[in-house]
């Protein structure tokens, strides 16, 4: 069954007794017992919940993986993840990466005795280069990254983790399983910020992880269930119904996407554009053999810092937000918000600088976000 089809039919019809056609929101926090001993398959809410077990079948059968987990943010769900791992254990993690996961390992992970090396996974010699002997237990890998889309080759490195006998983690929030499925290279582990592009509508808190391996799902299942940092109901339909669309905005948002790269590539006030759409991204053919799209985010740069907060005060249909993924087109000041908790020396050597500005686009007409760009962007150059 093709992707469009299963994203349609999103928690179609699963109370079998009314034939709802939408998924009921199961809000209620446990379930009566027939009699001693006897379960329906539904205990506690905790360890399943009817609702957001259908959200986790239906991001199983997108990612192509053994089982889904839906968790309560991508940052519970990245969280859970390094519960599989002890105290002394070494992972190597894409240098440039959304700040938040930077934060995660560095302010709590690492006073638990798991370190990371952050490294240039668009590159198998430095991975090979990070690995300690003996303690590096894993790979996570953004890829395309956040905000400078480098691309990893996922055949190669997944193939590099498995000779290595390293579990390895994709974050596929950019892709979206639509575009890129990571456990058909041989990720291990595939993880989302479900309230980006899987929500859709910048209104759900929400977090996927999807296991290749029956395993790897005992043993994350574990995890979420002792930890409780699960999805709720409401935001469990939520999700659900943002998927029902997903093929659709993301083929519109890529759309709209390929677009403006093409016209900041050539706007004489922009110095660069990363997308790896454009034929000069250095990671194009990579990402062009292993996905089905090139996606709907973009980073470009500018003379300098004033002039990037001044494009972002002038947009008046463009968004100055933090997130991505929704309906509406969002721009994003990296080194003030998403990457602020990084420190600006490790900011400047990996590129996220005060003159890169980050655009999640969305579905509205492509001439509407040019214009706004354009008047942003014209209306700044009158001061200089």
């Amino acid at each position: 069954m093709k992707i469009e089809t299963v994203l349609a039919h999103a928690g179609l019809c699963t109370d079998q007794k009314t034939g709802a056609i939408s998924t009921p929101i199961y809000q209620t926090a446990t379930f009566r017992h027939p009699a001693v001993g006897v379960s329906t398959g539904y205990d506690y809410s905790r360890t399943i919940n009817p609702t957001r077990e259908t959200l986790e079948k239906t991001i199983a059968e997108l990612e192509k993986g053994d089982r889904g987990f839906a968790f309560a943010s991508g940052m519970a769900a990245i969280t859970a993840l390094c519960m599989l791992f002890s105290s002394g254990d070494h992972l190597i993690v894409s240098d440039d990466l959304y700040g938040g996961t930077y934060r995660l390992f560095e302010k709590i992970f690492k006073q638990l005795g798991i370190e990371a090396t952050y490294a240039d996974t668009s590159s198998a010699a430095c991975v090979r280069e990070a690995i300690i002997p003996g303690r590096t237990r894993a790979l996570f890998i953004e890829t395309p990254t956040n905000p400078l889309m480098k691309i990893t080759d996922l055949a190669e490195i997944m193939s590099l983790a498995a000779s290595k006998r390293l579990l390895s983690i994709v974050d596929n929030t950019f892709m979206t399983p639509c575009l890129q499925r990571p456990l058909e290279f041989g990720a291990d582990i595939v993880v989302h910020s479900g309230t980006k592009y899987l929500g859709g509508h910048n209104d759900v808190l929400a977090g996927a992880v999807v296991a290749r391996s029956r395993e790897l799902s005992d043993r994350i299942g574990f995890i979420q269930n002792s930890t409780g940092g699960v999805l709720g109901p409401q935001d469990s339909w939520l999700v659900l119904r943002g998927l029902k669309t997903l093929a659709l905005r993301m083929e519109r948002q890529q759309q709209n996407a390929r677009r403006i790269a093409e016209w900041l590539a050539q706007n004489s006030l922009v110095k660069q554009v990363y997308y790896p759409g454009l034929t000069d991204h250095p990671g194009h053919g990579i990402h062009k053999k292993q996905s089905g799209g090139f996606g709907a985010m973009l980073s470009f740069r500018v003379s300098d810092a004033a002039r990037a907060e001044k494009i972002v005060n002038r947009c008046k249909l463009i968004t100055f937000a933090e997130s991505l993924g929704g309906v509406e087109s969002l721009i994003t000041y990296p080194v003030k918000q998403t990457h602020g908790d990084i420190p600006a020396e490790i900011r400047e050597k990996i590129g996220i600088t005060d003159d890169l500005l980050r655009l999640s686009v969305g579905i509205e007409h492509v001439e509407d976000l040019i214009e706004d760009l354009d008047q942003a962007m014209a209306a700044q150059e009158q001061w200089t």
